[in-house]
């Protein structure tokens, strides 16, 4: 065991934020802290590095353990560049091989053996501790930490002041990492990391010989990395293991557990209550004394404390007004540069009626950029778009640049739907959590994560057959992303949205289309699968080289026959699609003309005339052809849509 904590207790005035909390971390263990907002989750991290004392418990740290820690906003000013800034980290590698150095050019003006072999001791020792310490790659280890944390060589040599919030946080994720401490605590270490970073971080995490402590509202990162979970839940800490996803099936067993205990123990009170009631009204000495007796019974009774329905905190039904056509969004040649910085030309891709499509990609393609392109708040260089029939797009953005900060919650909603009665807006309010004088406040003056919810109430309201959005989840605690991944998964119209989380992704998304090098390709299926798909293309791109090598102009244009071949095949498989019914229709048609001609065969006066009898059999006959190569048809084409 390297951590142990015991009965940690702290509160903010009145407000019990943990209560009596226990887990412990082995040797080597990746664990996670997980609960709502607000639960507590950074105080306990902050309690364990020793920045916030507890109330009541103690905090233990195994003898000789290093422990580390990053913030969700590490404070650093600094001159330094990004590399200097790491070098900082490998200084005592840095004298040591300084000192080596020194050594080898006094070894040549030694004055007697004796100083000679004192030397060499020296000399072997700090070698052997420069080896051990991975002294000769430790260049090369910077490299790999920075560019696995989505720096390029051209930003190693930028001034730490002149970086912004989120890479300041990847230079301080960078530090820890490369410093090695026996424990590693991480408060939201995905924040400010793209796709192919946190991928990176897990395989580091994953592999790293010391203790991890993670907070993150990243599902798909917890499910890679940790084998153990801490919930904080109304206070209290429950330890589960394995990683996000058993926690989750253990959970919901656990609560249903308690639920039920909960409902049986209330019954039995009010089964006692009734009977001790009844022994009373009969006013009897050995009546009375039964009572008593039973109501001691009860007073000692441990009471089970009604289980919290988190599920319950937001209710969110989205449900479109009108049923779009099928082809929702054709784009042809978008293109859109910021002076001389372009982001990407010639774009091609479509949507249809009813995807879920993740436009996903590495932090600077251009995702957010095409979101608002599409919704008109950003004017394109080049490139056509045309929305379907019947398409209402509904848009929920990042920033929040559709909500007018110097209104009300309440204005907000009232003004953007002015039909709405006061009872109807206050309902749809406290669903997103905003109850009593909190419709009042100012737009302004909200956090991040209340503006979201408000987004989130506007969507809900539009009765949009479109929506359009860019990071919903931002913002957002688990519980509440599995409350917009439900209400997503059951929505009947089209979603096209950018999002970094994975798991959410995974869970929603029936088409993925990756953003990259000035490209789109579309992947047909969750993120498992685009992960999958892209791993097996670009073995076979790997092949092709190394059979062929290919020129970069090649690789494009292989890329661009890669979307196209995309293209037509998704045109093949409407067009297969559109057969089928056509051909269901066809089956039908003429099995019931085949039924209309066997009942007026049937009917007398036909029976009698012949000419007749043998012209309608004659039609029936090569109806029964017709219908036989139709039912082949339909077997054929069933094999290749269905």
């Amino acid at each position: 065991m390297v951590l142990a904590c015991q009965n940690i207790s702290k509160s903010f005035g009145i407000d019990e934020v943990l209560k009596q909390v226990s887990f412990h971390i082995e040797e080597r263990e990746k664990a996670a802290i997980v609960g709502i907002n607000g639960a507590g989750k950074s105080t306990l991290l902050k309690i364990i590095t020793g920045e916030m004392s507890a109330d009541e418990g103690q905090v233990t740290i195994a003898k000789n353990k290093t422990l580390g820690y990053l913030s969700q906003q590490p404070e650093r000013s600094s001159k330094n560049t990004i590399f200097d800034e790491m070098l900082e980290v490998k200084k005592e590698i840095i004298e040591t091989d300084r000192k080596i150095r020194e050594l080898e050019q006094n070894m040549k003006h030694a004055s007697s053996e004796e100083e000679l072999n004192a030397m060499l001791t020296t000399y072997t020792r700090l070698t052997h501790e420069f080896e051990q310490a991975n002294g000769y790659a430790y260049k090369s280890e910077i490299t790999g930490v920075l560019k696995g944390l989505g720096f390029s060589e051209e930003d190693f040599s930028k001034k730490i002041d002149t970086l912004s919030g989120g890479q300041k946080t990847r230079v301080a994720l960078g530090r820890l990492l490369l410093s090695k401490p026996d424990i590693i605590l991480l408060d939201e270490p995905t924040n400010h990391l793209d796709m192919d970073s946190i991928a990176w971080l897990e395989t580091f995490l994953m592999n790293y010989p010391g203790a991890v402590l993670i907070v993150s509202h990243d599902r798909y990162f917890l499910d890679k990395v940790v084998t153990k979970v801490v919930e904080l839940y109304g206070g209290k800490g429950q330890m589960y293991l394995g990683n996000y996803s058993e926690f989750a099936k253990k959970r919901t067993a656990i609560r249903e557990s308690q639920l039920k205990q909960y409902l049986n123990q209330q019954k039995e009170i009010k089964h006692q209550e009734e009977v001790i009631t009844k022994l009373r009204s009969f006013n009897r000495e050995k009546s009375i004394k039964r009572a008593e007796s039973r109501e001691k019974l009860l007073n000692k009774m441990e009471i089970i404390e009604k289980p919290e329905e988190i599920h319950a905190d937001m209710r969110i039904q989205l449900e479109p007004s009108v049923v779009s056509g099928n082809d929702v969004l054709t784009v042809t040649g978008l293109g859109k540069s910021f002076g001389d910085h372009r982001l990407f030309s010639d774009l091609n891709f479509s949507v249809f009626r009813g995807e879920k499509v993740a436009l996903i990609g590495n932090n600077g393609t251009g995702k957010t950029t095409i979101l608002k392109i599409l919704n008109k708040l950003l004017r394109q260089d080049s490139g056509k778009i045309v929305l379907g029939a019947k398409v209402q797009i509904g848009y929920y953005d990042q920033e929040h640049q559709v909500l007018n900060t110097n209104k009300s919650i309440f204005d907000e909603i009232s003004d953007t739907y002015p039909n709405l009665t006061q009872t109807r807006i206050r309902n749809v309010l406290a669903a997103f959590l905003f109850t009593g004088d909190d419709v009042f406040k100012k737009i302004g003056d909200l956090s991040g994560g209340e503006r979201g919810r408000v987004s989130l109430a506007k969507l809900m309201l539009s009765s949009a057959n479109f929506l359009i959005l860019d990071e919903p989840t931002n913002h957002l605690d688990i519980n509440s992303k599995e409350i917009l991944e439900n209400a997503l998964s059951s929505y009947t119209g089209t979603v096209l949205y950018v999002s970094h989380d994975r798991y959410f992704v995974n869970k929603t998304a029936t088409r993925i289309m990756e953003l990259a090098n000035e490209e789109i390709i579309s992947y047909a299926g969750n993120y498992d699968y685009y992960l999958n798909e892209k791993a097996k293309r670009e073995a076979r791109l790997l092949a092709q080289a190394e059979q062929n090598p290919l020129s970069s102009s090649n690789i494009e244009s292989s890329s661009k026959q890669d979307w196209k071949k995309n293209k037509e095949e998704q045109a093949k498989a409407r067009k297969q699609a559109n057969a089928l019914k056509k051909c269901e229709e066809n089956i039908h048609k003429t099995e019931e003309r085949i039924e209309q001609l066997e009942e007026e065969m049937a009917k007398p006066e036909i029976a009698t005339n012949v000419a007749k009898l043998l012209e309608l059999n004659k039609e029936k006959e090569e109806l029964d052809q017709t219908l036989e190569q139709l039912y082949e048809e339909w077997e054929t084409l069933a094999e290749t849509v269905m």
